[in-house]
């Protein structure tokens, strides 16, 4: 489980300072917008080639090196002198992020399934925490006055020496023997899009709220660069804390109702942002967004590995629409904030929260196939105390499942 606190906590490290980088480089709202769009340009490029990784390496093996690697870019944009490496550097930083969380997330299904209830808000629910740790950090950083260029790369290194030993008892899910490499694309089957439709919505509002959350207390309710990083830290707080008792809730309610609700409250939150008129309010604001947004994405991928005969392929289609979502987001963000302002772009947050209520009925439950093929062996974090199974699916050629939400062979079905 600690892989996913370590990923977290790079996510957390960097989005306190982006602030720091945007004055640091001089850039402009919508400059600032392009350049958060290269973490999604980066993850499409290089996703489609973690199912490949995978079936070659084995999951441990590449969720070993990927999560590595992720954390040695944090590195990356701090040291960017201008806008153009800055782009550079966001992309590798995206291209590293996405493959590997498509290698851990798969593996949280894999892991519900063998629970058989309800655990994946409560693995998402880690990595907020590791995001919550890695911001709290950060803010501590900023108000202690250090720079941006220390802090990242110390960051870095710190967390990718425990990136090595955060995988290492991870489940070590490979391909079945003589099973061909997943292909290089293939659309998302029918039953992911609506569900990812969904979960989208959520990533949009939980993009939104990472990468501009202190911006937006700065330069919308003239917060002091300390609180403005602090609104990021509120936010990622109540979304940890809410993941955390999500799986309580959902077996409680109910997956549509949890989502209705949930709906609700971010659609407050954003509203909140929106009309704040000093910074109390917009921190209160970005933190009750966090909590309407924590649970949806992993009751989408729940959702999508009920939803057909090929649950990979769902669970991998979701994931390319929702991940791919919450790296253009901020963009998205950025650019109708130069256009017009950033109230502007957090009312588009809010509307999308909406859609959650409106949307909620396509997570019902359906039914459960068996899953997908693949060859699994367990010692490990996640894995630890799951009871012991057959691999599941046991036909040929039927797949393989990675780490933590999103399939590998899936993946590369999904994304190229």
């Amino acid at each position: 489980m600690y892989k996913r606190q370590v990923h977290g906590a790079v996510t957390g490290c960097f989005a306190t300072r982006i602030p720091w980088i945007q004055e640091h480089l001089g850039l402009g709202t919508g400059q600032l917008g392009l350049a958060l769009a290269f973490p999604a340009i980066g993850a499409a490029v290089a996703m489609p080639m973690a199912g490949r990784i995978v079936h070659r390496w084995g999951a441990r093996a590449a969720l070993r090196t990927l999560l590595v690697l992720w954390c040695l870019a944090l590195a990356l944009p701090a040291l960017a002198p201008h806008l153009v490496v800055l782009c550079l550097a966001l992309a590798v930083f995206g291209a590293t992020a996405g493959m590997s969380d498509v290698v851990m997330n798969a593996q949280g299904v894999e892991v519900e399934e063998r629970y058989g209830r309800s655990i994946m808000s409560g693995l998402h629910g880690l990595w907020s925490v590791g995001a919550l740790v890695g911001s709290a950090v950060g803010v501590a950083v900023v108000h202690a006055g250090v720079d941006a260029r220390l802090h990242l790369p110390a960051a870095a290194l710190v967390l990718a020496v425990l990136a090595r030993f955060a995988v290492r008892g991870v489940l070590d899910v490979r391909a079945a023997p003589g099973e061909a490499a997943p292909p290089r694309f293939t659309l998302p089957p029918r039953s992911a899009l609506l569900i990812g439709a969904v979960g989208m919505c959520a990533v949009f509002g939980e993009g939104a709220g990472m990468d501009w959350s202190g911006v937006y207390l700065r330069e919308v309710t003239s917060s002091s660069e300390t609180v403005a990083a602090a609104g990021y830290t509120g936010f990622a707080c109540t979304m940890a804390i809410a993941r955390l008792l999500g799986d309580a809730v959902v077996r409680r309610m109910g997956a549509v109702r949890t989502v209705r609700v949930s709906g609700l409250l971010a659609a407050a939150g954003g509203a909140l942002v929106v009309v704040a008129p000093v910074p109390a309010v917009g921190v209160a604001g970005f933190a009750l967004l966090g909590v309407g947004i924590a649970v949806v994405v992993p009751l989408t991928f729940a959702a999508a590995g009920r939803s057909g005969a090929q649950p990979a392929r769902a669970i991998a289609g979701v994931a390319t629409i929702t991940y791919t979502t919450g790296l253009v987001a901020p963009a998205v963000i950025g650019l109708l904030g130069e256009m017009t302002s950033l109230r502007v772009s957090f009312a588009l947050v809010t509307g999308a929260a909406l859609i959650l209520f409106l949307g909620a009925g396509v997570l019902a439950p359906g039914r459960n196939p068996t899953g997908t093929g693949a060859v699994i062996t367990a010692t490990g974090a996640e894995g630890a105390g799951v009871p012991p199974a057959p691999p599941l699916g046991a036909g040929p050629g039927t797949g393989s499942v990675d780490g933590g939400g999103h399939a590998a062979h899936g993946l590369g079905e999904q994304r190229g």
